[in-house]
């Protein structure tokens, strides 16, 4: 079977290590930030680890987070000092899901800009999960590893390290998409290329046919090197005019005869002509 996933790497992030806090919870200040922890909490088999968790994440033990696709990794220190290397994995995305993902967001206008904003569409989250493309974790889709000796995962480390993802993605949500696979500016030129495509491959305002679709209508699109394909061959050259410049008008330079000046002219013009069938 093919593996449809991006070969591309596209290059991590690191975040530096958050303070110590007293004032914030841990779970998220966003609606998409907590539905991160809510995936991480709804797959713990106890309590308990989740509520060290939260307090390993407040007390500042975790270190410089680094986010790529798929990966999120960093060493967690318990309260004694011993540092323990932590990853939390998540399945990246497809092309093909990238494509319905982009799909979605190109449907409307304010979600681009809404997510340029630092903010996270509730309606584009859930367009997506209509055209099969889940971007927020459910249960058991956070695959947490550590080296500690604790049995349960996710362990005290791997929950700290994901409250602290939420507070990630509670600043900014392209962080989201890059654990799917694509950063921000990636993310953003693939875009613009689509608009571009749509740009060409749309119908001109007004014309016959606008809108409609199928197979040789003006609907259908065509591709950017036929729509700049000139529509026919230059014409031939035009029949000779029938009362040419009489070479008496024409005054050569002193020194070459008026026969050769008319063949400098005409091999002007035929020069020309081919370099206009050249250019077009």
């Amino acid at each position: 079977m093919t593996d449809e996933r991006p070969m591309s790497a596209e290059p991590a992030r690191v975040f530096p290590a958050f303070t110590a806090r007293r004032s914030r919870g841990a779970k998220g200040q966003t609606w998409w930030g907590r539905a991160w922890t809510n995936a991480l909490e709804d797959s713990a088999l106890s309590e308990e680890p989740m509520r060290r968790g939260r307090a390993c994440a407040n007390s500042g033990r975790v270190g410089p987070i680094t986010v790529g696709p798929g990966r999120i990794a960093a060493t967690v220190h318990d309260a004694d000092g011993t540092p323990y290397e932590t990853v939390v994995r998540v399945e990246r995305f497809t092309d093909a899901q990238w494509d319905r993902f982009l799909d979605q967001v190109a449907a409307k206008a304010g979600h681009l800009a809404a997510l340029v904003e630092r903010d996270m569409p509730r309606d584009l989250v859930s367009a997506a999960e209509d055209a099969d493309v889940a971007l927020l974790p459910g249960i058991g889709d956070l695959d947490p590893e550590c080296d500690c000796p604790d049995w349960e995962l996710p362990c005290t480390h791997a929950a700290a390290l994901s409250y602290q993802t939420a507070w990630l993605l509670d600043a900014d949500p392209f962080v989201l998409l890059l654990i799917r696979g694509r950063g921000e500016r990636v993310f953003l030129d693939r875009l613009r290329e689509r608009d571009t495509i749509t740009r060409v491959r749309a119908p001109a305002a007004g014309l016959p046919g606008a809108g409609t679709t199928g197979p040789g209508l003006p609907g259908s699109g065509v591709t950017a090197r036929e729509a700049y394909r000139p529509a026919d061959p230059l014409p031939a050259d035009p029949p000779p005019v029938p009362d040419p410049v009489a070479p008496a008008r024409i005054t050569p330079p002193p020194g070459i005869p008026a026969g050769a000046l008319e063949s400098l002219v005409a091999e002007a013009a035929r020069r020309a002509r081919e370099l206009l069938a050249e250019q077009y």
